[in-house]
């Protein structure tokens, strides 16, 4: 099955622009459990209730507030948060190269395969081996469906992954934890406690093959379902049909410009027409606008909760 481009846009790093396509890099893991009425077995969604009341409310009456103290709200307004909306949607726009070592994997959270498009398969491939011969990751910034991200350009064989990352403020400080330090003395394992050691992770190492690796629940819970499913132990539900959204595809191609971009340094802009594409894209978002749907933990939750709850990210998000 052909991999379905999520994103269009383009890497973009001095006057260089490479057109690109997204892909998710991964599929969800745990067990998909829904939630259904045992009486006629329809699927139980999300409503919207008034925590006070227990009443369900329209979605008319519903406005977003922001709590900066205890108990006290500040109403932000849809037109508010639409001016708000990062103004860039279509370009990966690298702001920095950095050794790819001195990039803590705390900072990593959700990979995509990055595919060059619109003949820009030579000038990809330039930037791939260029960052896999000198160790270095591309630090971007890019805008998906409203939300902006910090990430990381990162070359793994043929193919750029492109990491979102959690910014600064996300990842905790070792602060307060009670951690030996390297070299304290006390501290320090003797010559024969670090040969045995050593000799321990010899005998258990091996190849990376991530095909080793299963998540036995899951195993164990779809045995149990295929068993149930051939003695006919199976309910009928009636799923809502689900919109798939749409994405931009106006990309500027721009790849001959590496001599330019050295003269130029860092200071040159991305195309005007695509920034204008971009604030027309943000406008036209709905604060509600559904987010990249993230791999589902196990455990129970609403049927139909692909759409809700990307939604209700979203607008949290928002």
């Amino acid at each position: 099955m052909a991999s379905r481009t999520i994103w269009k846009g383009a890497i973009s790093f001095g006057l260089v622009h490479i057109p690109v396509g997204l892909h998710t890099a991964t599929t969800e893991s745990g067990v998909d459990f829904d939630w259904l009425d045992k009486r006629s077995m329809d699927p139980v969604g999300y409503k919207r209730i008034n925590k006070r009341t227990g009443k369900e409310i329209d979605k008319d009456n519903i406005v977003k507030g922001v709590e900066y103290e205890d108990g006290q709200y500040v109403i932000i307004s849809p037109e508010e948060i639409a001016d708000a909306y990062p103004r860039t949607t279509q370009t990966i726009e690298i702001q920095q190269f950095v050794d790819a070592a001195g990039v803590s994997f705390v900072y990593l959270e959700r990979p995509y395969y990055v595919a060059p498009i619109n003949k820009g398969q030579k000038v990809y491939a330039l930037l791939r081996d260029t960052l896999a011969k000198t160790g270095k990751i591309g630090i971007a910034k890019v805008v998906i469906q409203t939300k902006q991200h910090l990430a990381a350009l990162i070359p793994s064989g043929d193919v750029l992954v492109l990491n979102l990352m959690r910014w600064g403020d996300e990842v905790k400080s070792l602060e307060g934890l009670d951690l030996p330090k390297a070299g304290a003395k006390g501290m320090s394992p003797s010559a024969s406690e670090l040969k045995m050691a050593k000799m321990l992770v010899e005998d258990m190492s091996g190849e990376w093959d991530p095909e080793q690796y299963k998540d036995e629940f899951k195993a164990a819970v779809m045995s149990l379902v295929e068993k149930k499913a051939r003695a006919g132990k199976t309910e009928t539900v009636i799923e809502p049909q689900e919109e798939s959204p749409a994405y931009a595809d106006n990309v500027i191609d721009l790849t001959e410009l590496l001599q330019r971009s050295l003269k130029g340094g860092r200071s040159a802009a991305a195309p005007k027409s695509t920034a204008s594409a971009a604030r027309k894209t943000a406008a036209r978002k709905a604060p509600g606008s559904k987010a990249p749907a993230k791999a589902a933990k196990s455990g129970a939750r609403p049927a139909g909760k692909t759409a809700a709850k990307a939604a209700a990210k979203a607008r949290k998000a928002a």
